[in-house]
């Protein structure tokens, strides 16, 4: 069966985007050039291109050429994200921290509200859907670009006895340390993943081009006894990337010797 021309046309595009013959940020040809380069119709053009920008490689925008997009991608190392053991009160929030490791630049905007427990956050928290519960919502950047969402779910009974976790403020050493100073240390993490196309909204928050899939992570956070939160965070799929280190990796520490 006969490959359709447009979808040859983006193939080969595809090819030269991926070899670096056209970096991120660059502009395409034309769509002059490009019919007259694959000898093909005005449509036919538009077609590839439109498949690219589907994928997420290639933005438009009106009266603008077609433009390669820039994938400065932030990797998060999950394993460490939140975990105490790295870091000290000192360090402050676990973004800021990964964020400013990385040699780059955080910033977070955030509100908080009393909310009913959606179905899927009740059954996390063990507790019945409508529950009150609070909400602190963060929405995050990476050097002024729009990272994440994230939105972590309290049972009400647990902030009554931590009032500050709605405060509509800023924590400045991090819930996570916030509530371990107060005996509520969560021992262990159940996490979840999924990739699926963004809601409108976080289309909007977020600012996703055609093409582009969300992350969401889902963590559960336990003490010994129950579940005490439920993160939900949101990425943009095409400037993130997620790490994991598990197990014995002292390896890594001989890399360098060899």
């Amino acid at each position: 069966m006969t490959t359709p021309l447009y979808r040859r046309v983006a193939d080969i595009l595809r090819s030269e985007i991926a070899a670096g013959i056209y970096a991120p940020g660059t502009d395409l040809p034309s769509e002059r050039e490009l019919r007259e380069r694959f000898d093909a119709s005005r449509n036919t053009i538009r077609q590839g291109l439109q498949t690219l920008v589907a994928e997420g490689l290639v933005i438009s925008s009106q009266g603008r050429p077609y433009q390669v997009r820039k994938h400065d991608v932030f990797t998060l190392n999950a394993s460490r994200f939140e975990n105490l053991q790295w870091t000290t009160a000192e360090d402050g929030d676990s973004y800021d921290n990964e964020v400013l490791q990385a040699g780059r630049r955080p910033h977070q905007t955030f509100r908080v509200q009393m909310v009913p427990a959606p179905a899927e956050i009740a059954a996390r928290l063990w507790i019945e859907p409508g529950d009150t519960t609070v909400l602190r919502y963060c929405h995050r950047f990476v050097d002024d670009t729009p990272w994440s969402t994230q939105a972590t779910y309290y049972p009400k009974w647990l902030v009554d006895e931590r009032p500050r976790l709605a405060e509509p403020n800023d924590i400045e050493e991090g819930t996570t340390r916030y509530l371990a100073d107060r005996d509520v240390v969560q021992v262990g993490m159940v996490d979840e993943w999924e990739s699926r196309p963004p809601t409108p909204e976080e289309s909007r928050e977020l600012e996703i081009g055609a093409g582009v899939s969300v992350l969401v992570w889902t963590r559960t956070g336990y003490t010994a006894e129950r579940p005490v939160r439920c993160t939900i965070s949101t990425f943009r799929g095409d400037l993130n990337r997620i790490k994991y280190e598990i197990g014995d990796l002292s390896a890594l520490e001989q890399k360098d010797v060899h």
